[in-house]
């Protein structure tokens, strides 16, 4: 089952999104109904600040304090209960860049985030107010590239609070396999680092990264192949057995399953647009 941070990830890589306003807003202690008859007309990342309150989406309860974020929320509606004299949070709102975006997954559906509240966090947000009322294009993309770096870090930490125990084996595991790519490396190899049974240990891997081990040594090294095919003056063998796969055939099968086109497809390609 693919970890909410994973599902999250490889959906902001696959759609588009446009920046709206940021905000910094403080509550005094009591409820506010402002979407509680209206809905909301975009998503958000929200992260608590001060105090804590809670986040009622349509029966639905969540808990704010700092440390805690939520995502996503259009089209719901909500009201805030706040419980503490004051309740100060940063929001920023976005939505899929593309129309139909009714259709769009994770629009509606509200997802509860653990934040580290750091230094760089913080700046991150001071940065974002002060592009929130930005016109030009620059600006404006400055503000969409600070969007991303401040989730990007809310989904970091998410999975190092969902994997605290097991991160550190996995980030070693992660490391054998950039250094020793070229090497052969089985599941099983790679769970006796850890002494560890390998579908236990794949599950791990699998939970972290939201691909198995072999699947992930695989992709890195079909990465990697491209790279080489694209830059270099090696043959489809010479550059097989470099990233671990000494039968060529082999290798050109699994590039193409990856890729769409074969190893020497990209070769060709590449003279194309580089003519001697």
């Amino acid at each position: 089952m693919e970890s909410q941070y994973d599902e999250l990830a490889a959906y902001f890589l696959q759609v588009p999104i446009d920046v709206f306003g940021v905000y910094q807003t403080v509550l005094r202690e009591g409820t506010y109904q402002g979407h509680k008859y209206q809905p909301t007309t975009k998503c958000a990342l929200l992260i608590a600040l001060k105090g804590e309150a809670v986040f009622d989406y349509d029966g639905t309860s969540y808990t704010l304090y700092p440390g805690k974020a939520l995502l996503g929320g259009a089209n719901r509606h909500f009201e805030i209960i706040v419980h503490t004299a004051e309740f100060e949070y940063f929001l920023v709102h976005y939505l899929p860049a593309n129309a139909e975006r009714e259709k769009q997954a994770h629009v509606e559906k509200v997802s509860e985030l653990h934040v580290e509240m750091d230094a760089a966090l913080l700046q991150l947000m001071e940065q974002l107010r002060r592009l929130s009322t930005v016109l030009g294009n620059i600006e404006l993309l400055e503000k969409k590239t600070l969007f991303y770096r401040l989730l990007n870090k809310a989904l970091l930490f998410e999975r190092y609070q969902q994997n605290s125990e097991s991160q550190p084996m996995m980030e070693q595991t992660i490391e054998y396999i950039r250094q020793h790519y070229m090497e052969p490396i089985t599941l099983e190899s790679l769970a006796e680092q850890h002494r560890m049974k390998a579908k236990y240990f794949s599950h791990l891997f699998r939970k972290y990264t939201g691909i198995g081990p072999i699947n992930y040594l695989i992709q890195f090294r079909m990465n990697l192949a491209y790279e080489l095919l694209m830059s270099a003056e090696f043959s489809v063998r010479e550059i097989s057995r470099s990233v671990g796969y000494s039968d060529a055939y082999y290798f050109s099968r699994l590039f193409k399953k990856h890729y769409g086109m074969s190893p020497t497809a990209v070769k060709n390609l590449e003279s194309r647009n580089n003519p001697s």
